[in-house]
C-alpha cells in the first residue's frame, strides 16, 4: 500500500515548523549513516536530540494522532521520532532499501519498520527535483507534495530522492511499526474502514450492513494485531 495523506499539517503548522527548523544546527546526514548508506546519500540532517527536531517531532506526532485516515491506514503500533533532512542543491539520496529494524535513539528499544512516511516541509515550487521516486509491485511512482502532505509506504519498497537542482527540499521522515505486520492485510482493513465509514453517511447508524461489516473488521484486526 502507498498512500497520500494531505494536510497532516496546516499551511499555518508548517509555517510554525519550518521557523523552527531552518534556525536548527543542521549537520552532514552521513553522521548518522552507516556504510552503505554513506555512499548513496548526501543531504543535510537534524541531530535527533536538538531541541528543534524534539519540538517540531511534538507537533507532528500530535497530527499523526488526530489524523483519522493515518491511523486507518497505518494501525500505529509506535511511531519512531521524526527526523528531518534537508537537499540542497546537487543533494539527492540513491537507490537504498530502509533498514527492517531501528533502535529507538531514547528508549534504546528495537523496533521492527513495516511502513515509512515522508512529510514534505517545502513547496513544491519552491524547488526543483528532491522527488521521491518508490518502485513497488505497481510500477514506480514520483512523489513530491505540497508542504503538509504525506507520503506513507512500506519500508521494503526501494526507493531513493532525485538530485535537487534549484533550492532547497526540507521534509521530515519517520518509520512506523503496525499493529499488522503484513501489507496486504492492513490494505484490506484500510479498505474495509473506508467503506463502513461511506456506508455510514448514507445509512442509519443501526443498519445491519453497516453492524455486520464493523463485526467483521474487529474480528480480523484481533486475529491480525500483533500486540
Amino acid at each position: 500500500m502507498m498512500l497520500q495523506i494531505p494536510q497532516v499539517l496546516t499551511k499555518a503548522e508548517v509555517a510554525e515548523c519550518r521557523a523552527i527548523l531552518d534556525a536548527g544546527p543542521w549537520v552532514d546526514g552521513n553522521l548518522t549513516s552507516g556504510f552503505q548508506a554513506a555512499r548513496a546519500k548526501a543531504n543535510e540532517q537534524l541531530p535527533q536530540d536538538s531541541e528543534a527536531a524534539q519540538r517540531v517531532g511534538a507537533v507532528i506526532l500530535r497530527a499523526l494522532e488526530a489524523n483519522p485516515l493515518f491511523v486507518s491506514a497505518a494501525l500505529p503500533q509506535i511511531i519512531l521520532p521524526p527526523m528531518f533532512n534537508r537537499y540542497g542543491e546537487g543533494m539527492g539520496f540513491k537507490d537504498h532499501v530502509d533498514n527492517a529494524i531501528r533502535r529507538d535513539p531514547f528508549s534504546g528499544r528495537r523496533l521492527r519498520t513495516d511502513l515509512s512516511a515522508t512529510l514534505f516541509l517545502a513547496e513544491p515550487e519552491d524547488y526543483d527535483g528532491g522527488e521521491l521516486v518508490v518502485n513497488d509491485l505497481y510500477g514506480v511512482h514520483r512523489v513530491k507534495l505540497e508542504a503538509g502532505d504525506m507520503i506513507l509506504y512500506p519500508s521494503s519498497s526501494l526507493h531513493h530522492v532525485t538530485p535537487v537542482t534549484r533550492g532547497a527540499r526540507t521534509a521530515s521522515f519517520f518509520w512506523i511499526q503496525s499493529l499488522i505486520r503484513d501489507d496486504a492485510r492492513r490494505t484490506m482493513l484500510l479498505e474495509m474502514d473506508v467503506a463502513i465509514q461511506r456506508l455510514a453517511q448514507r445509512a442509519e447508524p443501526d443498519d445491519e450492513a453497516i453492524l455486520s461489516l464493523t463485526s467483521v473488521y474487529h474480528n480480523l484486526l484481533r486475529q491480525w494485531a500483533e500486540v
